[in-house]
């Protein structure tokens, strides 16, 4: 079964993965899984962003491949964006980070002291 075949089978609802097998080894894990967050989407928004990666985010290409306006891509793009959650790439320092950069000699103390007041 592929994810589109469970996404098909729970009509978008939320499921776990309990049991996870390898099937080059048949090793077995069992737990709770959450499924990857684009197998969460619905089986066509999952095609949309297939497409959208293949066109390399070319948003001409997908108003070509699907026929439909900019207006209605951005739209979907959207739509599609806030059931996503975002990995931070540029985090706030810890701790440890300034006590790095202050050890680096990258910043003096009065600087380290000020960062670690604002991360408090």
């Amino acid at each position: 079964m592929d994810w589109q075949e469970l996404t098909d089978l729970t009509h978008g609802q939320s499921f776990v993965v309990e049991r996870v097998r390898l099937a080059s080894s048949g090793i077995v894990v069992e737990g709770q899984f959450e499924p990857p967050q684009l197998a969460q989407l619905s089986a066509d928004d999952q095609v949309f962003v297939a497409a959208f990666v293949r066109s390399h985010g070319s948003i001409k290409e997908m108003e070509r491949i699907f026929g439909v306006s900019y207006p209605t891509i951005k739209s979907r793009l959207n739509r599609i964006a806030e059931h996503l959650d975002f990995v931070d790439t540029d985090p706030a320092p810890t701790g440890a980070d300034v006590v790095d950069r202050l050890r680096r000699g990258e910043i003096s103390v009065e600087e380290a002291l000020a960062e670690l007041e604002g991360i408090r």
